[in-house]
């Protein structure tokens, strides 16, 4: 990587435990967001450009695995070992409702028309919360065969991924029927899946190897051997040229989608990076990691002379308008988070 592109990330404290999500918000009227999950039971939700702390949620009495916005970024909801997911309000920090579940709820994600909920998790059931009667029962779909670690919608909400803990493949759910209707076959269990911003592939993570599926399709279009044991993967969304990919050597490297060479690697964090995403504008990817930060690094770094004050005062601008719209949310006099003691079941 030559040497006056070396990244200098953004480095988001805050979290006490490990970060174990990460999500972007698609663009909105007011730019986009980050929410980012962690075994410390708080998400948080930050400035998506910045990496700037917008506030903290707080309600869960353990670990959060999973966090997720709805496409306005006004909701967002949260998967948690305290056996619930919980709906929120974005702006104001509002708890808006609280799905009780029978045991640890490992992922969550809204529909694309942001009118359903899914959760799964150790129970092995996917359930399909219905936002507009939050107190109507849901609707589940068949049992997985294992324990739940990811989901995400594909097809316009027609159809759901979804991996497990314990054994290989990403299962393709036909939601009106109820059944699994394809298998995306892998050796070891999928650790990460994530529908491309184009909808053309589904990126998959699953032990040392990073897969690219058509997604209309579902054949194997690319599948690269990395150099450790990977935990999350994502694509570039607007060239589509480049992926980014970390794991358990606390590396956030980067790689070519047509040969799979490495052409970066970010070195910062002091443990494994256990997720990795692309923000929606292509132009930055966040890393989350075991040492409990969040790393935002640029797609292209800009030449150290490159006169950083208007951006400073860009970025200024951006978070007092931001603050505007969140007054209230969770935030002292200080403008920090208030720690409070957590169980990690």
């Amino acid at each position: 990587m030559d040497k006056k592109k070396v990244t200098i990330p953004v480095v988001c404290h805050g979290h006490s435990r490990p970060v174990v999500d990460l999500f972007y918000s698609p663009i909105t009227p007011d730019g986009f967001f980050l929410v980012s999950a962690s075994k410390d039971s708080h998400p948080m939700l930050r400035d998506g450009e910045t990496g700037d702390w917008i506030g903290t949620f707080e309600g869960h009495k353990g670990a959060v695995w999973s966090s997720c916005l709805d496409n306005n970024a006004l909701r967002a909801a949260s998967a948690s070992a305290d056996f619930s997911a919980k709906l929120w309000d974005a702006l104001t920090g509002d708890v808006l409702h609280s799905f009780e579940h029978k045991h640890i709820v490992r992922a969550c994600a809204f529909s694309e028309d942001t009118k359903t909920l899914l959760t799964g998790g150790f129970e092995k059931i996917l359930r399909v919360f219905d936002l507009n009667r939050l107190d109507a029962p849901p609707t589940e779909v068949d049992k997985s065969p294992g324990s739940i670690r990811t989901l995400t919608y594909l097809h316009s909400d027609q159809t759901i991924l979804s991996s497990c803990t314990d054994i290989g493949g990403v299962r393709l759910w036909d939601v009106r029927s109820g059944n699994i209707v394809q298998t995306l076959e892998t050796k070891s269990p999928v650790t990460s899946a994530e529908v491309s911003q184009d909808g053309r592939y589904i990126i998959t993570a699953d032990g040392s190897t990073v897969k690219f599926w058509d997604a209309n399709h579902f054949g194997l279009v690319k599948s690269f051997d990395m150099p450790c044991t990977i935990e999350s993967a994502s694509l570039e969304p607007k060239s589509g040229e480049k992926f980014v990919a970390g794991g358990e050597d606390m590396w956030v490297r980067v790689f070519d989608f047509y040969t799979g060479e490495e052409i970066g690697c970010n070195k910062g964090h002091h443990g494994p990076v256990h997720c990795v995403r692309f923000s929606p504008t292509g132009e930055s990817y966040a890393s989350g990691s075991e040492d409990g930060t969040i790393r935002i690094w640029q797609t292209n770094p800009p030449n150290p002379e490159d006169n950083n004050e208007s951006s400073s005062r860009r970025a200024k601008h951006n978070v007092d308008e931001v603050s505007k719209k969140i007054e209230g949310f969770h935030i002292n006099k200080e403008g920090k988070t208030t720690e409070k003691p957590s169980s990690d079941p």
